[in-house]
This record gives C-alpha cells, sequence and structure tokens, in this order.
C-alpha cells in the first residue's frame, strides 16, 4: 500500500483495462510490461483480472486460477497490489468489456515522469487535466490529413 507520504514523491498515476475477446489472456505482452518495470519507466501498484460471463455476471480471476500458460505468464504480479482498486472499479471495468470476455486492470506509476512531477508540485502546480488519445483517432486523423 502507498504511504501518503510517498505520494508527494511519485509521478502520475494511470491505468488501462486491457480487453481480451473470449478469455484468452496470453501474457504475450507480459515480457515488455517487465521490461519497462525493470527499466524504471513505470511501477507496477496494482493489476487484477475479471471475467464478463455471457449472461452480465462478473468474476474476479486470480492468477492460480487461469490456465496454465496464463498463470505461468502473469505470475510475476501475482499479490500487485496496492489498494487502489476496489469492487466499485472492477464493476466500473466490466462495463467497459464485452460478455463472454475478460479484462486485466492495470494501475501503475509513471516513475519517469516523477521529477518533473514533483518540481511542479514544489512550484504550486497541479494537473487540472489529463487524457489519453487512442490510437484509432490517431489513425482517422492522418488518413484524413492524407
Amino acid at each position: 500500500m502507498t504511504k501518503p507520504h510517498e505520494i508527494d514523491t511519485m509521478g502520475p498515476v494511470d491505468y488501462l483495462v486491457i480487453e481480451f475477446p473470449g478469455n484468452r489472456m496470453t501474457g504475450e505482452g507480459i515480457p515488455l510490461l517487465l521490461d519497462l518495470v525493470d527499466r524504471g519507466i513505470v511501477r507496477i501498484l496494482d493489476l487484477a483480472f475479471i471475467r464478463k460471463d455471457v449472461d452480465g455476471s462478473i468474476v474476479a480471476v486470480a492468477v492460480e486460477d487461469m490456465d496454465a500458460e496464463g498463470a505461468r505468464e502473469f505470475a510475476v504480479f501475482q499479490g500487485a497490489s496496492s489498494g487502489l482498486l476496489d469492487r466499485d472499479d472492477l464493476r466500473e471495468a466490466a462495463n467497459a468489456i464485452e460478455p463472454g470476455n475478460s479484462a486485466g486492470i492495470l494501475v501503475y506509476e509513471n516513475v519517469w515522469a516523477a521529477p518533473l512531477a514533483i518540481a511542479w508540485r514544489r512550484g504550486g502546480a497541479q494537473m487540472v487535466a489529463s487524457g489519453r488519445i487512442p490510437v484509432q483517432e490517431l489513425l482517422a486523423a492522418a488518413e484524413a490529413n492524407a
């Protein structure tokens, strides 16, 4: 769990909800995520998995309950929990995915940005908005301007 005094030295914290169609969590991107962690670019604060059954019910999925391949790939993150994610967050994440699919919910600190964030906070600045432009919008804009 992140302590209040540590927050002053942290970089921005983001979250992702990654949908896996047909409940196929292959772990294909895990080595790339681990590389980001190893290089000190991000720090994983929370990682949780859910499944949304075809009837709309939501089930939390533990790493040890995944198939052999998934369990092996995701085992490195077992126990990654800062306490930021709660049941309401998992339900909200489930609203973003289709029935019959599963999702990984990742909360991470942008460690690379911590020195900049600390300097801004020291100067009295605060972030008032943040966002992300989906790759589909970038592609559409590039196509429209071609």
